[in-house]
C-alpha cells in the first residue's frame, strides 16, 4: 500500500476480546470495497483480557494491510486513547468508530466522502432501533442531547456518538486544547469545533444496541458526572466569549 493515505481509522480498545476479530474483519470488508489507501490504528487502553493478543494476531494475519498499534502502560480513558491514535495517523481523513459496530461500518464511506467534499467533521447521528431492553439508554441519550443543546447552546444533535471522522489537519489544531481525556472528550471536541467555525455534517445512521456485550455505563453515576462536566464547560464557553 503505497502513496498518500486517504484514511486513518483509529480503533480504541478496552476489553474487546469477544468481538474484536469479527468486527475488524467486517471493517476490512467495507474498506476494501473502496479505492482508498488506508491504515488501521489500534490503541489499547490497558485491557485486562486477551485484546492485545488478538491485535497482534490480526497484524500477523493481515500482513498486507497497513496497521499500527499503541499499547498504553496505564489506563487514560476513551478520549485520551482516541487522541493518541489521531496524533500518529497519516491519513488526510482520520476517524474512529466504536468496535462493537452498534453503528454499522457501512457508514464509514459516507463520512469519509463528506470530508473529501469539504466538511471538516462528519459524524453519525444515531437513530435508535427501539427495544424495551434499551429504553434506559435511549432516555439517557435523548436527555443528554437536550442538556448539551441547552447548556452549551449548540445546534448539534449527537455530540457523543462513537463514530466521528475529521480532516486531520484541522482536528490537530484542537487536540491540545481538550481538557477531558475520558467520555466527555466527545462533547468537548465537538463543542470547540462548533464554536471554531468548523464545517460539520451529522449523517443519520441506524443504531442497533448489542445485548451480547456488557455495558460500562453506570446510569446514575455517569449522568451526574456528565451534568457536572457540562456545567463546568459552560464556564469555559463564557470565558472565551463564545456565547
Amino acid at each position: 500500500m503505497m502513496g498518500k493515505l486517504d484514511l486513518s481509522l483509529v480503533i480504541a480498545c478496552y476489553n474487546e476480546e469477544p468481538l474484536l476479530e469479527k468486527s475488524v474483519k467486517e471493517i476490512f470488508r467495507i474498506l476494501d470495497t473502496t479505492r482508498w489507501n488506508y491504515e488501521l490504528i489500534f490503541v489499547d487502553d490497558l485491557s485486562r483480557d486477551k485484546t492485545r493478543e488478538i491485535i497482534d494476531g490480526i497484524m500477523e494475519t493481515y500482513k498486507d494491510k497497513k496497521i499500527k498499534k499503541i499499547f498504553h502502560e496505564k489506563n487514560v480513558g476513551r478520549g485520551g486513547t482516541v487522541s493518541d491514535g489521531i496524533r500518529i495517523a497519516a491519513g488526510e481523513v482520520v476517524g474512529f468508530i466504536d468496535i462493537d459496530l452498534e453503528v454499522d461500518a457501512l457508514y464509514i464511506p459516507s463520512c469519509v466522502m463528506a470530508i473529501k467534499e469539504g466538511y471538516d467533521i462528519a459524524t453519525a447521528f444515531r437513530i435508535y432501533k427501539f427495544h424495551f431492553r434499551s429504553l434506559d439508554r435511549y432516555i439517557m441519550s435523548k436527555s443528554y442531547h437536550w442538556l448539551v443543546q441547552q447548556i452549551l447552546d449548540i445546534k448539534l444533535k449527537d455530540t457523543e456518538t462513537g463514530f466521528k471522522f475529521f480532516r486531520r489537519e484541522k482536528i490537530l489544531l484542537l487536540l491540545d486544547e481538550i481538557q477531558d481525556r475520558r467520555w466527555f472528550w466527545d462533547t468537548e471536541i465537538m463543542t470547540r469545533a462548533y464554536y471554531s467555525g468548523y464545517k460539520i455534517l451529522e449523517i443519520p445512521t441506524l443504531f442497533i444496541r448489542r445485548f451480547d456485550k456488557r455495558s460500562t455505563v453506570n446510569p446514575l453515576v455517569d449522568t451526574i458526572d456528565y451534568f457536572r462536566k457540562l456545567w463546568s464547560f459552560r464556564k469555559v464557553i463564557k470565558d472565551k466569549g463564545w456565547r
